[in-house]
């Protein structure tokens, strides 16, 4: 079912809406979002590839991270919270309580686990997912649970939440809104529909020339904002594509980063002059995406009481959590091996998943610890 006809619908009933409030609706309607509909939507015969598709591998690496905070924590040890949000089906939480089952058990018999998920069909899917570990299950929701002591995790999450995208012209930035003609989708370009987007811009340090285009998340602003609420004292992280401002508005970027994806190919911006026929394609049956702004990120999350321990890209954090003597050690000619060694090398390799995304990690109670996997420090490419 394409989200199509609740988009007009609302249209027709409100006139244009913003960007965010389409993507909303295509990504998240609860009969017709792109996300609502399936228990999963990446992998080989999916639209996309995240770090979990790779294989069980990136769940090792961050449970030798996750590892070291419940030890940071110190006492109680017997009690930690395991918070993903964006959980899907928990094939990554069931990846890192694997390896915490062999190689730190106390550490995974502390675990109370928490999966956040919009989608009711994953959400249905995670007690067979986990499968040994469902006994560590302690909620599967919208939201985050209220109180939470250990680690919130997101890996893919705050490139998937609504935008809101605007374009500066001579006379000032305008909003780009999505109306209905004949039909079909296109853009209109009208005054912002909130002060703040113009504030956010002037916030963040960007500097936008006439033509450029760019979008502010601040729906991912709000969801670090009820992290700090939900975390009493652990630590947050954030595994994403990226950029620091200085680099997302920029001439690098001149269209904005927003784009949707189906069967592993993009659709870029609608800059091209074909609106209708790139991004807006298909609602509810593509995804749609754009780079985290991570000084947006760092400074909403430092308002709210964390402390950032670092920014680096994962392959760095990574490295600095084994991933080289993992490969080092994997250096068998058995399939397995073959495809340990090839999953490594897609996680930290230049060019792919290593420097495409990012780790933000922050501390909230916890002073400023070195981290593992922050060992590289500020490393971003």
């Amino acid at each position: 079912m394409t989200a199509l006809p609740f988009i007009l619908d609302r249209i027709r009933r409100s006139g244009p809406i913003t960007v965010a409030e389409y993507m909303e609706l295509a990504l998240y309607h609860p009969e017709a979002g792109y996300y609502a509909r399936a228990a999963r939507r990446s992998g080989r015969h999916g639209d996309f590839f995240t770090s979990v598709d790779v294989g069980p591998v990136f769940g090792e690496l961050l449970s030798v991270q996750l590892t070291e905070m419940w030890r940071l924590l110190g006492e109680p040890r017997d009690s930690f919270d395991l918070v993903e949000a964006g959980a899907g089906d928990g094939r990554l939480s069931r990846d890192i309580l694997d390896h915490l089952a062999v190689s730190e058990p106390d550490c995974h018999k502390a675990v109370t686990l928490h999966l956040v998920e919009r989608s009711p069909a994953a959400r249905a899917e995670q007690v067979r997912t986990l499968g040994p570990h469902a006994a560590a299950l302690a909620s599967s929701g919208e939201e985050l649970p209220g109180q939470a002591s250990g680690v919130i995790f997101a890996n893919e999450l705050l490139d998937a939440l609504p935008v809101h995208l605007f374009v500066m012209r001579e006379d000032g930035l305008r909003e780009v809104f999505i109306d209905a003609e004949g039909g079909r989708l296109v853009e209109r370009e009208r005054a912002l529909s909130a002060p703040c987007l113009g504030v956010g811009i002037e916030w963040i340090g960007g500097r936008l020339q006439p033509g450029w285009r760019a979008e502010i998340n601040l729906a991912a602003l709000e969801w670090i904002g009820g992290a700090a609420r939900a975390l009493s004292r652990g630590f947050l992280l954030i595994l994403d594509y990226g950029h620091e401002a200085a680099e997302l508005y920029s001439p690098a970027h001149p269209a904005g980063s927003l784009r949707s994806l189906k069967g592993h190919t993009f659709a870029g911006d609608s800059s091209d002059g074909l609106p209708g026929e790139t991004w807006l394609q298909e609602p509810g049956d593509r995804d749609i995406t754009s780079d985290v702004d991570l000084t947006a990120v760092q400074r909403a999350a430092e308002q709210h009481g964390f402390e950032t321990l670092c920014v680096v890209d994962q392959s760095y954090f990574l490295l600095g959590l084994g991933a080289a003597d993992l490969l080092a050690r994997s250096s068998g000619a058995g399939i397995i091996d073959v495809r340990r060694r090839m999953a490594l090398k897609t996680l930290v390799l230049p060019g792919g998943l290593g420097s495409t995304h990012k780790v933000v990690a922050f501390g909230k109670g916890v002073g400023r610890p070195s981290l593992r996997g922050c060992s590289y420090r500020a490393r971003v490419t």
